[in-house]
This record gives C-alpha cells, structure tokens and sequence, in this order.
C-alpha cells in the first residue's frame, strides 16, 4: 500500500499564500507588462484566426491586429485630451463653489467630530500635539517616472505582438516536455479549451464594454452634453466596466460630480448618473449573463475579494485584470479532475 501523504498545515497554508502575496506585489514591474501583454493578446487571438482563414501568415495578421488597436487607441486618446485637460482645469474650482453647499450637508458630521475632539482633550488634561507633515517633492522620481512609463508600454506592446505570434510554438515547445502521449494529449484538450474560452470571454466583455461607452457617449450627447466630454464620459464607462461592482461605483461617484459641476439644478445633475445607473443595470443584469452564460458566471463575494485583492497589489492595472485572471482560475479548475468543486466554489 502506497504511503499516506501527510497534509500541509493550515499555518503553512498562509505563509505560502502570504509569500505568493508579496512575492506578486515585489515583482510587479516584471509581472504586469507580462500579464497586461497576455490579456491584449488573447482579446486579439480570435481576429488573428480569422485572418489566418483568408489566407493571411499568422505575423502579418498579429502585425495589422496590433497596428488597428494602436491606431484606435491614439485616435481616441487624441480626442480626449482635450476635454480631459479642461475638466482637470475646471473641477478643482468648480468644487471651491460646491463646498458650501457640502458643508451644510455634513455640519452635524463635522460638530459631533469636534464634540468628541473636546471630550478627548478634556481627558488628557487638555494638552494637544499637532504633527506638521512635510512634503518633500524629489526631483529625480518626476524626472525618471515619463521614461519608465514609456519603456512599460514599449515593452507591454512588444510583449503582445510576441505572445500572438510565438504563443503555439511555446505551448508546443512546453508540451515537448511531458513523458508521456497520453499527458500531452490531455494538456493539449485542457489548454486549447482555456485559450478559446479565455478568448472569447475577453473578446466578448470588451465588445459589451465598448457597447456600454458607446451608447452612455450617446445618451449623454442626446441631453446637451458636448460630443468631446460624451466621448470622455463613454470611454471612463467602458473602462470602468472591465472591474464589476467597484468600477461602475467609481462611476458612479464620478457622474454625480460631474454632474453636480455641470448644472445648478438638482434633477440635471443626478441626469448623468442615472443614466449611467440605468445603463449598468441593463448589462450587468441582462446582457452580458445572456451572452455569456453560467460557464463564466462568477459569485459577486468572489469577485469583490478578488478585486479588493488585486486592485491593493497592482493599483488600477489590478483591477483590470481580476476578472480575466479569476475567470482563468475558474476554467482551470473545471477542466482538471478532482479540482471541479473549487471552480464551483468560484460560481
């Protein structure tokens, strides 16, 4: 009879998940070009095969699918500079009108703080310790932070083009590995399925998430709003779609602002947002479980964790990539026996 395999402890359970933790935050320059690549490529896999069906080599194909997205990219960051760089200018002043009308709001917030702030130093004997921060600004880090930013997106775009092209032969040269055909042939059918459906959830998402900026652009332009500032408006929508729950609640907070700044009249203020509400509803609630199903259907509490997690390691660029990073734990796990319960845990 084969031994018994003694069991980790939960104590070693947690160091290892806490070391993976900081391992992952420590290695964030290496990791998130790696990762950010990995995502842009399998939202432009399917294209690339479609192309390959007309006949087209598979580096020309990932070459016009990279040059489109750049292209797009440009030409929408072009039309929103603009309009991004007068909001910058106009919110702080438009705030400096605003706070009076907050500070009414949260007086009784700010009295009872003070209140308690008396009782505390009435406690102590009324000796009061103020602590002045001092910011120190470092010449150095603004000077050295445009070039690291561009190297990144050099490398993330240089990374995608490589992992569209070479990313069969490095399958096929990691397959190469295992001893017997038997385990290639089951690696082969779990990694085909992973990349077809990871493709296809990522292609899917971003069309619906395009789909939502477009129509919240629309709607907005359709109450008055410049054409420009829509655009601006759709595209943070759409962005923000890609991170469920904490995304549309920056919207959220984001829309009232702006529509606060924007009109002095309170039903044209909430306007913005209740559209991009109505909106959000529609698609979280309607659309995208009919397009996608229950396969990719995950638990809400399970996505916020997962979220909270990745947004605190990696900053925005962590919450854009949870969902495609959780959904991939997911098909993981459903496609290798024994494991089947923990992606059913995910759901």
């Amino acid at each position: 009879m084969a031994p018994v395999r003694p069991r980790a402890s939960s104590a070693l359970l947690l160091l290892t998940t806490l070391a993976a933790g900081a391992a992952m935050w420590a290695a964030q320059p290496v990791l998130l070009p790696i990762l950010l690549a990995m995502f842009f490529a399998l939202i432009g896999n399917p294209l690339i095969r479609g192309l390959q069906r007309l006949y087209l080599p598979r580096a020309a194909a990932a070459l016009l699918v990279l040059f489109a997205g750049m292209a797009g990219t440009t030409l929408l960051a072009s039309q929103l500079v603009d309009p991004a760089a007068e909001w910058a200018r106009q919110v702080p002043r438009e705030i400096r009108k605003i706070a009076p009308r907050l500070q009414e709001v949260t007086r009784p917030v700010k009295e009872a703080n003070e209140a308690a702030a008396d009782i505390a130093r009435a406690a102590d004997g009324g000796d009061r310790v103020e602590v002045v921060r001092t910011e120190i600004n470092d010449p150095y880090r603004s000077l050295t932070a445009t070039p690291r930013m561009i190297a990144a997106v050099f490398a993330v775009i240089l990374l995608t083009f490589f992992f569209m092209v070479f990313g069969q032969n490095l399958q096929r040269n990691a397959l190469a590995l295992l001893p017997t055909r038997q385990q290639k042939r089951i690696t082969v059918e779990i990694l085909q399925s992973i990349e077809h459906e990871i493709s296809r959830y990522v292609l899917t998402i971003s069309a619906i998430n395009a789909t939502v900026g477009l129509a919240f652009a629309g709607a907005l332009y359709l109450i008055g709003v410049p054409a420009a500032e829509a655009l601006l408006w759709g595209t943070m929508a759409a962005v923000l779609n890609y991170a469920p729950y904490v995304g549309p609640l920056i919207g959220m907070l984001i829309m009232l602002l702006m529509g606060f700044v924007a009109s002095d009249q309170v039903w044209q203020a909430l306007l913005p947002a209740g559209i991009y509400l109505g909106l959000h509803t529609l698609e979280g609630q309607i659309i995208t479980p009919i397009v996608l199903g229950r396969q990719m259907r995950l638990s809400p509490l399970v996505l916020v964790l997962a979220l909270l997690v990745f947004g605190w390691l990696w900053g925005i660029i962590g919450l854009l990539l949870a969902v495609p990073l959780l959904v991939c734990t997911k098909i993981v796990l459903a496609r290798i026996e024994g494991l089947e319960g923990w992606a059913r845990l995910l759901e």
